[in-house]
């Protein structure tokens, strides 16, 4: 919790409503009531453990019980299912994971708008609005409700039966006398395992489109930019580490591009390259999900640059000009050193200002956060460049591109 705060009159500002992106809600309820975290997210094991036991054990156990965990019974028996292990295994951990790192690396968000001076004080309850309204979404019942039966209608029943599950016999079920007749496995796939991992990843989307909001209303405030801070960001700089984040949620998005691919490249005789264009648009997707919502500082970084520009512009040919009829026009004291003058070094420190306004950027994250966060989306999908190649020959061409 952030210490009160005083105005400039000396008054007292009361203290910000507190910040996180995931501590509320239903779910976090349940987690609780269940003793599977504790109020700051804590547990992180049994609720990975928890999500295991309910999603993917059960499917392994019931195709066990079918005969269809392994041998030819089905083109596709349980235990070979590749998408299925990294989906639940892997992807789902993840997404868990991620509320605790989200909480953890968002919560000072709060506390550096209002440290570094960007909001100002008459502002100060137009902030503070900004941050109730996302927490009460955050914690809307109706939201989550919205988002299971959004699940179980389009998720589960339009777009996994249509692009996810294979066209071959498998454990979850097959064609016969020509409809689609699931297993009990591929059932408790449909109505449990799916639906809690979409919930779990489309409540992250969610949670995405209330911190975009949440940075709207902000930058809708008079915000006090500093063109000269070091950061080249105004002050702003210090959302562009935030988005890492959200690493967790990226990998987890990789990950199921992964698994999804895997089973088409050994099952359905696809090819790695057929993919690019989806990997290409996923990775695209995901950092402008992550980025994009602080594309709304730019019309003020933009503003603040120009008046930076031309403010320090000013300065400078204030300086200069006595500058240049002090030292050059005759104009300093006969006793007055020229070395070891404060005037030379003001005048460089001068210099140096403008170029930190100069180099002032529109965005409040550099390129490298882009490249980074782009590579973090795809990095599950390299070890499938081992169905093209050797690992020798991987490691070998991955050696030349570093070296």
């Amino acid at each position: 919790m952030n210490p009160p705060r005083s105005t400039s009159d000396g008054e007292t500002l009361p203290i910000p409503p507190d910040f996180s992106l995931v501590l509320g809600g239903p779910l976090y309820q349940l987690w609780r009531g269940t003793r599977l975290a504790g109020d700051t997210l804590e547990l992180l094991h049994r609720r990975v453990l928890a999500a295991v036991v309910l999603t993917w054990v059960p499917l392994v156990l019931l195709s066990i019980a079918e005969g269809h965990a392994w041998g030819t019974t089905v083109t596709l028996p349980v235990l070979y299912d590749v998408e299925l292990h990294v989906r639940f295994l892997l992807a789902l951990p993840l997404l868990i994971l991620a509320e605790l790192t989200v909480h953890q690396r968002m919560r000072p968000v709060v506390g550096q708008f209002l440290d570094r001076g960007l909001i100002p004080d008459a502002s100060r309850a137009q902030f503070d609005a900004a941050i109730t309204a996302a927490l009460r979404l955050r914690n809307s019942v109706a939201a989550e409700l919205l988002l299971i039966a959004f699940v179980y209608v389009v998720g589960v029943g339009v777009i996994w039966r249509t692009q996810g599950a294979l066209d071959v016999a498998s454990w979850y079920g097959g064609p016969a006398d020509g409809r689609w007749k699931p297993s009990l496995a591929g059932l408790w796939l449909s109505f449990v395992s799916l639906p809690v991992f979409q919930f779990l990843l489309v409540r992250w989307y969610f949670r995405v489109v209330i911190w975009a909001r949440f940075l709207w209303q902000v930058s809708r405030i008079d915000l006090r930019l500093i063109p000269t801070h070091p950061d080249r960001a105004g002050g702003l700089g210090f959302l562009g580490a935030v988005a890492y984040a959200f690493a967790p949620v990226l990998v987890a998005q990789g990950v199921m591009m992964a698994g999804a691919i895997a089973s088409k490249i050994f099952y359905a005789g696809a090819t790695l390259p057929a993919f690019k264009v989806e990997l290409i648009g996923l990775a695209a997707l995901m950092v402008f999900a992550i980025l994009g919502p602080m594309l709304v500082f730019a019309p003020k970084l933009e503003a603040a640059k120009r008046a930076g520009l031309r403010e320090y512009g000013t300065l400078a040919q204030r300086y200069v000009r006595e500058f240049d009829g002090k030292w050059l026009r005759g104009g300093a004291p006969a006793d007055e050193p020229l070395i070891g003058s404060a005037d030379i070094q003001s005048l460089a420190d001068l210099g140096n200002s403008y170029e930190v306004v100069k180099g002032m950027r529109f965005v409040p994250f550099t390129g490298q956060t882009v490249l980074q966060l782009a590579i973090t989306t795809l990095l599950p999908v390299l070890p499938l460049m081992l169905t093209m190649i050797s690992l020798e020959e991987l490691l070998e061409r991955l050696l030349k591109v570093v070296f």
